[in-house]
């Protein structure tokens, strides 16, 4: 079981920042929990509650006590909106170890009881963090109701820059000399987090084939795959890694064995289903990237909402050609989705209708469209694969710029593309007042709630 601890930027740089003084500092991390189906777990930073100076008892660069009022109101708080209360403290020092010495072992027996009944919570969680050059260090464990415990492995920081951080004494596996290249360009650390990161890849067409195999490539090593469709002659001119003999099969399933041919010892997870199904979506959960490269609004709408519910950084893609049977116009897009960031929705990217259209079945839809109350849906859209592969290659780049950092901040959150205009612009918006993914709404790293993401699943 790997644990995982997500911060968003602004989260990350108040712990780095007090992991940096020069006396030990404590506080209650607030945060969301989801739990994946294969066991993983994701604990979701929500907010961070300082233990107030006057509650202090004492104070050093090696100790401290604290009383009772300085972490009580953070329990009512997480009980409250439903959070996970993570008992945090730091060890200063840039040689510091943040691993628990005997007093923060008796720390945790004393007030481990108290922390689950006043929060409402079986779990009982402990942060330690101590700063370095590059940031922090850290280690910490997750105590369950029945007595067993396990450490949080990894902490990913989302935001206008992503970083991996693992917990402390980690050891990191060797990298392959095939990537030689690729650390001459970036560094072993990006190397090493590349074939650390868990992505999901919804959609295995022409944009989602290209996206995975650059990733692949790349050095990625934990892929899920989603797409409900099998492949069909015309996929074969640009869906990566088809041929006319696997016309017929899951799209899933001809993407995986050409993957694996590339890098035997990738780890590639397959759901042959739409996304628009909760039991699907849920798949999702242990990715820490999700390439958005489904053509329809409602699987959109989906990855919108995951993006920051999950506090899961999501890479939607589109490509548009207009004309009929002669090219009048070629557009694409890269939309990084992080939390905090405008969804699909607030950026007017999700026809809303057809969403709901497209939830439906396919009789439920015919009815409907025939009695006037949902829009028709269209036909099959032209694509060709120089385009696709183009937008893939687009947003593989905003993966990297964002892990290595080789561009201008704050980093735009959408790159727009007219090729027969040979134009590219981008942009940063903001969410919409009232709206979930506006952090105002308090939805950001929720977690995996009742309703999923707060939304009508079909079958439910």
């Amino acid at each position: 079981m790997t644990i995982t601890l997500v911060l968003t930027g602004p989260l990350f740089q108040e712990i780095e920042q007090t992991a940096r003084l020069p006396l030990e500092t404590a506080g209650v991390l607030l945060a969301g929990i989801a739990r994946a189906p294969n066991g993983e777990i994701r604990l979701l930073g929500r907010g961070m509650r300082w233990v107030p100076q006057d509650a202090y008892l004492a104070r050093e660069g090696d100790h401290l006590a604290i009383a009772s009022q300085g972490y009580v109101p953070a329990l009512a708080e997480a009980e409250c909106i439903g959070a996970i209360p993570i008992w945090f403290h730091t060890h200063p020092g840039m040689i510091g170890h943040p691993t628990p010495s005997m007093a923060d072992r008796k720390v945790d027996q004393d007030i481990s009881d108290l922390f689950r009944l006043r929060s409402g919570s079986e779990l009982y969680v402990t942060l330690i963090a101590s700063p370095r050059d590059d940031g922090i260090t850290f280690t910490g464990e997750v105590h369950f109701g029945d007595g067993g415990k396990a450490p949080i492995d990894r902490l990913w920081r989302v935001g206008d820059k992503w970083q991996l951080v693992n917990s402390f004494n980690s050891s990191a596996p060797q990298i392959p000399a095939i990537f030689d290249r690729s650390v001459r360009a970036f560094g072993p650390d990006v190397q090493q987090t590349l074939g650390a990161l868990r992505v999901g890849v919804v959609g295995c067409g022409g944009t989602g084939s290209a996206v995975s195999e650059q990733l692949v490539r790349l050095g990625v090593r934990h892929l899920t795959l989603i797409d409900a469709d099998t492949l069909t002659e015309s996929n074969v001119t640009r869906v990566y890694g088809s041929t006319p003999a696997a016309v017929g099969k899951p799209k899933t399933e001809m993407l995986q064995s050409h993957l694996t041919a590339i890098a035997p010892d990738l780890e590639c997870h397959t759901v042959a289903a739409m996304v628009t199904l909760e039991k699907t979506a849920r798949e999702l959960i242990p990715c820490d990237v999700v390439f958005g490269c489904t053509d329809d609004n409602a699987g959109r709408l989906v990855l919108s909402r995951f993006s920051t519910f999950l506090a899961t950084p999501v890479i939607d893609c589109g490509v548009l050609l207009g004309g009929d049977g002669a090219l009048a116009s070629i557009n694409g897009r890269v939309t990084t989705l992080t939390p905090g960031g405008a969804c699909l929705v607030c950026r007017d990217r999700i026809d809303l209708a057809r969403a709901q259209t497209e939830l439906r079945t396919p009789e439920e839809r015919i009815r409907l469209e025939n009695e006037g109350y949902a829009p028709v849906l269209g036909g099959i859209e032209p694509a060709v694969v120089t385009f696709t592969t183009s937008i893939a290659s687009a947003a593989i780049n905003e993966l990297l710029e964002r892990l290595i950092g080789f561009g201008p901040s704050p980093r735009p959150t959408e790159v727009l593309f007219r090729w027969h205009e040979r134009e590219i612009s981008t942009n940063n918006a903001k969410p919409r007042l009232g709206h979930y993914c506006n952090p105002e709404s308090q939805k950001i790293g929720k977690g995996d709630g009742h309703p999923f993401l707060e939304q009508a699943w079909p079958g439910a």
